[in-house]
């Protein structure tokens, strides 16, 4: 959405614009994280000295055979907090569904998406105010993640990716429910789902944890419906009418308040049953024969 959209919205609803602070807190954190995982990584002690950006010492990288997104060995992962099933349902350990988030694979994995994060949380954040951008963020990497453990049952899983793709989820679902108070419509939401769908190919390669996308894309984009509701065009003028013996109508909408009731109807269904689900040990693949092709398409230059 261009900026001209918001000012043109904000004119008109006597909105004041939030300062954000909640997203670069994120970004800071996650840096903060990723510096202290490399620190206990320690490269040249567990590798005799094998590492990438030697001079970097205790903060170098593990060599490129075995993470070529310069970063930290899956062991280091896997004891600070990654995802991992067995973990999770055997071990008891639910707190990893959180602790994955704030965890990057390399700096490649990081700059990405803290460029994103960046991109999309400062936009909503300064229209809708750190509390709502800061649940809509939580609840879709939770999301993510439970949809992540369900499928991917033999491997590791981090990365802020499933909140990531929550943003962009809320952004469109925000487009979608407050339709009347933008100009340049179909140019908006034609431009968010090019950008969601290129993420959403990207988790087609191999590697790249694309339930951890799905889950946090759906689990943003119905509770988009729920937090960013916004009073529409032509129902606030109906107030003044008031004053001439009519009947004022609601701020809101009918059509509004209709995709609030189901949106909220299916974030609380989809978390507590996905989260059944994985508290049973439930193998996602099992119930879905086709779905892993969702998370790993093999083409001639890779193999899933």
């Amino acid at each position: 959405m261009s900026s001209r959209d918001m000012e043109r919205g904000r004119k008109h609803r006597g909105d004041t614009q939030w300062t954000s602070w909640l997203t670069p807190t994120i970004v800071v954190a996650n840096v903060a994280v990723f510096i202290v995982v490399m620190f206990i990584n320690d490269c040249p002690k567990t590798t005799n000295g094998d590492c990438v950006a030697k001079f970097l010492r205790r903060f170098s990288f593990q060599p490129l055979r075995e993470n070529p997104l310069l970063g930290p060995s899956s062991s280091t992962l896997q004891k600070m907090g990654a995802l991992e099933w067995r973990k999770v349902v055997q071990d008891n350990e639910k707190w990893r569904l959180i602790t994955s988030m704030w965890l990057h694979a390399g700096v490649f994995h990081l700059f990405t998406n803290m460029f994103n994060v960046i991109f999309f949380g400062i936009r909503l954040e300064q229209q809708f105010g750190f509390i709502k951008i800061g649940i809509v963020y939580l609840i879709s990497g939770f999301g993510g993640s439970i949809l992540s453990a369900l499928f991917l049952q033999n491997s590791i899983s981090v990365g802020a990716s499933g909140a990531l793709l929550g943003l962009m989820g809320a952004m469109l679902s925000e487009l979608l429910i407050n339709w009347t108070i933008y100009a340049n419509k179909l140019a908006a939401l034609f431009t968010i789902l090019f950008i969601i769908a290129i993420n959403l190919a990207i988790g087609l390669l191999p590697w790249v944890d694309n339930f951890a996308h799905i889950g946090g894309f759906l689990t943003g984009f119905f509770l988009g419906f729920v937090l960013l509701i916004r009073p529409q065009f032509g129902w606030e003028e109906s107030r003044n009418s008031s004053q001439y013996g009519a009947r004022a109508r609601s701020k809101y909408n009918p059509c509004q308040y209709m995709l609030l009731f189901v949106a909220a109807v299916f974030v609380i269904a989809g978390l507590t049953v996905g989260m059944v689900m994985l508290l049973k040990g439930e193998n996602g693949n099992k119930h879905c024969k086709w779905c892993h092709r969702l998370d790993c398409y093999p083409t001639s230059k890779w193999s899933c």
